[in-house]
């Protein structure tokens, strides 16, 4: 099998990280992996935020857990209701993914990018989580302004990112009766 189809079926969402920050050299691949993504109309929509530090990235989770809390879906609601949850799983590096508004085709280009980081992190061992959640903190405009995100871009995702630490999670099983043929 080749490497490439090794690493899709290989990655997992990682939940548990390892303190240690991951190197800048590695940061910028994956980063580079992203923006290689395809888009729609090549609009090139996105955005990402990089955040190390800590205290901003549970400040992030606080504030989304916050606006959960207040939703009527009740699972999400009792998410944020969860004391010790920290939607980053407390990886050392969270990153923003923001689409600008009235691109071709934003969320859906957005996710290739965010596809293409989880797999270059995969391919060098790095943990990695594709964070739905995020979202929720950023619908305050003052936190977008905090956080720089530009003016004209919605968020609509965050990627954890950090070094593995304990056991790699077994796959699930994949349903293979999803095809239809016709040749």
């Amino acid at each position: 099998m080749n490497d490439v189809l090794k690493t899709i079926k290989s990655r997992r969402s990682v939940r548990k990280y390892l303190f240690e920050q991951i190197k800048d050299d590695e940061l910028e691949k994956i980063l580079e992996a992203a923006i290689y993504a395809p888009t729609g109309r090549n609009d090139q929509p996105w955005h990402f935020t990089v955040i190390q530090n800590s205290d901003l990235i549970d400040e992030i989770s606080e504030g989304a857990k916050a606006v959960m809390r207040e939703m009527d879906i009740e699972w999400i609601a009792q998410m944020g209701s969860i004391e010790k949850l920290n939607i980053f799983h407390r990886a050392p590096t969270a990153i923003i993914v923001s689409g600008k508004k009235g691109a071709v085709t934003p969320m859906i280009d957005c996710s290739a990018a965010v596809q293409n980081m989880l797999l270059a992190a995969e391919s060098m061992d790095i943990g990695s989580c594709w964070i739905g959640f995020t979202k929720f903190h950023f619908m305050n405009p003052e936190n977008m302004k905090k956080f720089n995100i530009p003016e004209d871009h919605e968020v609509h995702f965050g990627v954890s990112l950090g070094y593995k630490a304990g056991e790699k999670p077994e796959a699930p099983k994949r349903n293979i009766n999803v095809f239809n043929y016709f040749k």
